[in-house]
């Protein structure tokens, strides 16, 4: 069953999010939806496999908004390796 839902976004966001949708041929509903869906499904999975003391440790920090995973992993790992 299909639930009629209001958000409040940043016009921005949602302009770049329609024109994501339009290239992908896709609704913004669609977009959303299986977006929610993913996070809630991992959340599920990942709560199962983590144990009490991780759990604890989970949101106690935040990276900072420019940080870039895939960069910071391929420095580590030239530095361990090379």
């Amino acid at each position: 069953m299909n639930t009629k839902l209001t958000l409040t976004i940043e016009q921005s966001v949602i302009e770049k999010a329609k024109k994501f949708a339009k290239k992908n041929e896709r609704s913004l509903s669609d977009l959303i939806e299986n977006y929610l869906k993913a996070l809630t499904d991992d959340e599920i999975a990942i709560e199962d496999e983590l144990s009490p003391t991780v759990k604890s440790l989970r949101g106690s920090f935040k990276l900072p908004k420019n940080f870039n995973y895939k960069r910071e992993l391929t420095d580590r790992l030239s530095e361990k390796y090379l």
